[in-house]
């Protein structure tokens, strides 16, 4: 199955964002399956009428995310992105429970953060 990409000029979120976005969902969801070679960065810019700097952005935000992997002058495959995304979201998780006992909430004050959070974003 082909990667389709869609860039929306009247998008409050930038081009490259739009763009490691849809990847990303699209590995997670498996419409791009492991070892699925993407387009290069001149090829794919060219085919969204983007600059190869916004590409590139995005595929190094991609490849810091875990979601793909560079391998050299072979091209950029995407990786295993629901691991990465769970180990990612867990070492949030880690993180975001030491602030908040650091700061001296309970649970219960800890878990209404996140719910507030999570509405916010998801709603």
């Amino acid at each position: 199955m082909p990667l389709t990409l869609t860039i929306d000029p009247d998008s409050q979120d930038a081009p490259y964002e739009q763009v490691r976005a849809q990847i990303a969902e699209q590995a997670r969801d498996g419409r791009l399956p492991t070892g699925y070679r993407l387009p290069t960065v001149r090829g794919l810019a060219e085919e969204l009428g983007l600059a190869a700097n916004t590409v590139a952005k995005a595929y190094r935000a991609l490849e810091s995310d875990g979601v793909v992997e560079t391998r050299g002058r072979h091209g950029t495959f995407v990786a295993a992105a629901a691991d990465a995304a769970s180990r990612a979201a867990a070492e949030a998780a880690r993180t975001y429970a030491r602030e908040a006992r650091r700061l001296g909430l309970d649970r219960a004050a800890a878990r209404a953060a996140v719910e507030d959070a999570l509405r916010a974003v998801y709603e």
